[in-house]
């Protein structure tokens, strides 16, 4: 296991390369550019394009930016200053590091993901195991039919309707200023269980699908026959034989969710005002802020690399005899 560990790590080198060179030429190709975006809100007479365009190094062509963004080019200072060198760069708009901005904010991100994951299992797997016990029974089209409605209401409807209706009926906003859980750690939960639970059912309908399905196939096998001819309680029979048999599957297609829960807290932390690397990145995209876009996306982009790397060990732990080479 630890070699395959190493050798899925010396893939994430060139995986990360191949993002960033994709994330700085997507970033490079939004239309209009940072001066322009500071010109709409600052006279132009007070602006050198030409002087502005020096300073950040958008008087160079794309390679060139490229390279001294990761930092194998020197800078017109002469010194090298990059990814490679542990820097992210600075944030045209806002004037600090990349790597301050996401160090303020990847604590809100994290929060509101883990909490998303953990709604979401807490509904899908329970209602999907339920669903396969009871087949084809009136329970079971509920459970279906519910998983339905969770895969196909996007979940910024959902969001939005939480946000916008209570205002209307109770005069009840969100808060606006963030609660950290070390200074209330109740007033902290409270500003992110609702957001949590909006972005976890729309993660949970696909879980629950697939949850149900393996489990119906799993509720068909020798082995689990044979717990039943023993006469062995329900709840043995599923929880220790044929859940942990359909986990492996099930753990593959919440690992296969990550990206759309990263995506997911884009939107989320826009409608609900929380300031999170996803909020972040969609700010710098408005605003045309290059190296903060490319900063935050290929940190996301290693997180879900190892992430992925995580759910490819858990099926050692939950089958030994699958084995790694």
């Amino acid at each position: 296991m630890r070699a395959y560990a190493v050798r899925r790590l010396l893939i994430l080198i060139p995986t990360l390369l191949a993002i960033s060179l994709v994330v700085f030429l997507l970033t490079s190709l939004i239309p209009g550019d940072i001066v322009t975006s500071i010109q709409a809100r600052i006279p132009e007479e007070v602006i050198d394009r030409a002087a502005m365009e020096k300073a950040l190094g958008l008087d160079q062509p794309l390679m060139v930016q490229y390279g001294r963004w990761l930092g194998i080019l020197h800078q017109a200072d002469g010194k090298f200053s990059g990814v490679f060198q542990g820097n992210l760069g600075n944030s045209w708009w806002r004037d600090e590091p990349v790597t301050k901005l996401i160090r303020l904010k990847w604590p809100v991100t994290i929060e509101l993901g883990l909490m998303a994951l953990i709604v979401a299992q807490i509904i899908a797997l329970p209602i999907g195991t339920y669903s396969a016990l009871r087949q084809d029974r009136w329970d079971d089209y509920i459970a279906r039919t519910f998983a339905i409605l969770l895969i196909s209401v996007p979940g910024f409807w959902i969001g939005t309707l939480v946000v916008v209706y209570p205002a209307i009926w109770w005069g009840y906003m969100p808060s606006l200023m963030l609660i950290r859980f070390a200074e209330d750690p109740i007033g902290n939960l409270q500003m992110f269980i609702v957001p949590g639970i909006v972005l976890g059912m729309a993660l949970s309908g696909f879980t629950m699908r697939m949850t149900r399905n393996i489990m119906l196939e799993e509720l068909r096998q020798d082995y689990v026959r044979t717990a039943w001819s023993k006469g062995l309680r329900e709840r043995v029979v599923v929880l220790r034989h044929a859940l942990k048999n359909a986990m492996i599957p099930v753990v593959t297609g919440i690992g296969l969710q990550i990206p759309v829960l990263v995506g997911g807290t884009v939107i989320i932390e826009n409608i609900f005002n929380l300031p999170g690397m996803g909020r972040l990145v969609f700010d710098a995209i408005s605003q045309r802020d290059e190296p903060a876009v490319a900063g935050v996306t290929i940190l996301f982009s290693g997180a879900l690399v190892l992430i992925n790397l995580a759910v490819d060990l858990t099926y050692g732990w939950l089958d030994p005899r699958i084995q790694y080479r």
